[in-house]
């Protein structure tokens, strides 16, 4: 037998290297993201790094302040205003509990059975925002006003009487009272619960409902299982669209409360504006920074979810 070898070919002869083409727009991206990135450095981190160092510094506004970073600064702001961080965070939490209660079923009305009603409604939701969030704060002093209709029908309900018992009311006065800051504070933020809601809601596949049916899964059962565990994103993102802004608020505590009702908010107000103490006024702005920052981070590792809407 002969084995047949098959000589190998000879090399071809090596041309000149190509380079592969330059991809055009690489930088096109970071280019776009230029004016948002200067836009944030410019309105928000010197911002922020200027009202930090004015939280560290001592003196006073005739002799001038000066950075002597004095952190005591923090503690003694917190041990005198402490109330009104607890007070803050309670209205916040109620107001958010609140905006839940009321703005689930409406948007898993708009999203499931409003048909062609759905823009309407959707058009009434938004429509507060038509007008100044002062202006709507002010309505609500007169809708609150003592020998009202509102305050009224609460009497004949014997609900001021519990209300009452409980702290929120004094006696039949509504307004000046924690109930009339915490029903402001419902409403102005309860568009930023609902709209989170309803695009969470619109994005369940139907069909999964269906399914749910043809399990022999009752109506409550579906919504338990199937509806609310998908809605978690909704949740979570209108909870703090309504929390984070609620608590930081001072408008509702200023027009509808007293001096028993004030928020940190108007604290902060108070000390820039009229006493003008500007390293406390500093401090108590980090300090409401972190705590909600420390609350939210909490409130999403619980949640068990991290797509936001």
């Amino acid at each position: 037998m002969t084995t047949l070898t098959e000589a190998p070919s000879p090399l071809a002869p090596e041309g000149p290297e190509v380079k592969p083409p330059k991809r055009r727009g690489r930088w096109a991206p970071y280019w776009l993201l230029l004016p948002g990135i200067c836009w944030l450095l410019v309105f928000f981190a010197l911002p922020m790094i200027y009202q930090a160092s004015t939280s560290v510094q001592t003196g006073s506004l005739e002799e001038g302040y000066r950075v002597t970073w004095h952190f005591a600064t923090y503690w003694d702001a917190l041990s005198a205003y402490w109330p009104q961080f607890v007070r803050s965070v309670l209205y916040a939490g109620t107001a958010t509990l609140l905006c839940l209660l009321l703005g689930y079923p409406l948007a898993y009305l708009i999203a499931f059975r409003a048909g062609r009603w759905r823009n309407l409604i959707m058009v009434l939701v938004i429509a507060p925002f038509f007008t100044s969030f002062l202006i709507r704060t002010l309505a609500w002093k007169t809708i609150l006003a003592d020998g009202g209709p509102v305050v009224g029908v609460l009497n004949t309900l014997h609900v001021l009487d519990v209300t009452s018992r409980l702290g929120l009311t004094a006696g039949d006065r509504v307004l000046a009272t924690p109930l009339a800051v915490i029903c402001g504070l419902t409403y102005n933020f309860l568009p930023f619960m609902i709209l989170p809601l309803y695009t969470s809601l619109e994005r369940i596949d139907g069909r999964l409902h269906e399914a749910a049916g043809d399990l022999y899964a009752r109506p409550w059962t579906t919504f338990r299982k199937v509806t609310f565990p998908l809605s978690m994103p909704g949740v979570v993102s209108g909870t703090l669209l309504t929390f984070i802004p609620a608590a930081g608020d001072y408008v509702n505590a200023d027009l509808l409360g007293s001096t028993d009702t004030r928020m940190v908010g108007n604290v902060i107000q108070a000390q820039f504006l009229r006493v003008l103490d500007y390293p406390t006024a500093a401090a108590l702005s980090f300090l409401l920074m972190a705590a909600i920052l420390l609350m939210v981070t909490l409130y999403i590792r619980r949640s068990g979810t991290e797509d936001l809407v």
